[in-house]
């Protein structure tokens, strides 16, 4: 039971458990990288079992079980907190001198917005969190309603043993993380984003982009496997752009490098299934 293993998945759950207490806490800055952490230990917990032959039923429940905190509750809690703080962000604003509002820290200013939405909606305290907007951080929910349906899906569905069928939570919860990382890396100059960033993060663009990725997760969309059979470029060739390309831009965009690698592996991904099917035809 307690196997190396289990040890790295039962670490993954761990750490999704701790970011889910970082960012009810505030720490939208620090609560992203232990997701990251916990991908990190997901992938390694799969590699382990294969170089230690370990092919007990129990680690891939395991897996699942721990799946669902980290890439499925943890990313649904820090989008709902998301969407709590594009509602209204009038105090970090600029006034006519050129001063914000609100002169706090990140953490505070995410407590502060959540204690407001908190007491409009279980309290009936009225703020600005008006009568329906008070219900839409719920929709970050179905984070967690569709990777419960996703992981499922995994774990019996035959197709996906060299691919995808539907975007992985991992990937999901990565695409995710954009938001947090971006908005607590330039909350301090806020006042002066552009009006495409201040759309990106207002509360209705949040709910429809988590909504609609959210769907992918069960979607029949086919996607490439980040698993490497071999070494061999005329087999992994799509996988090998990914990655060069991911290590390129990682360290020149930082943080919207990672909505970037998001939608190439999705580009990558239906150009590979196109020229798969097209094989499949002539042959």
């Amino acid at each position: 039971m307690f196997n190396l293993a289990n040890l790295f998945t039962a670490a993954n759950m761990l750490c999704g458990c701790i970011s889910i207490i970082l960012t009810l806490a505030g720490r939208i800055d620090i609560a992203p990288f232990f997701i990251l952490l916990a991908a990190v230990l997901d992938f390694f917990d799969g590699f382990i079992a294969r170089k230690l032959n370990i092919t007990e039923p129990l680690g891939k429940q395991l897996d699942s079980l721990a799946d669902m905190i980290s890439f499925g509750v943890a990313p649904g809690v820090f989008m709902l907190v998301m969407i709590i703080l594009g509602v209204d962000n009038a105090g970090l604003m600029l006034t006519e001198n050129g001063q914000r509002l609100f002169q706090g820290d990140l953490s505070s200013y995410v407590i502060i917005q959540e204690l407001a939405w908190i007491r409009a909606t279980f309290y009936g305290e009225g703020n600005y969190f008006a009568a329906s907007i008070k219900y839409l951080p719920f929709v970050a929910l179905v984070i967690p309603f569709f990777s419960m349906f996703r992981l499922a899906k995994f774990n019996i569905d035959e197709r996906q043993s060299d691919r995808f069928i539907g975007v992985p939570t991992p990937l999901n919860t990565i695409f995710f993380l954009f938001f947090p990382l971006y908005f607590s890396s330039n909350i301090q100059n806020w006042g002066h984003q552009s009006k495409f960033i201040l759309n990106l993060f207002d509360c209705y663009t949040l709910t429809g982009i988590t909504v609609l990725f959210s769907m992918l997760m069960v979607s029949n969309l086919p996607l490439i496997a980040l698993k490497f059979k071999n070494w061999k470029w005329k087999d992994n060739y799509f996988r090998f752009i990914l990655v060069g390309i991911s290590l390129i831009i990682i360290p020149i965009l930082t943080y919207w490098a990672i909505p970037i690698i998001v939608f190439l592996y999705l580009f990558l991904s239906l150009i590979e299934n196109y020229q798969t099917k097209k094989n499949e035809i002539q042959s």
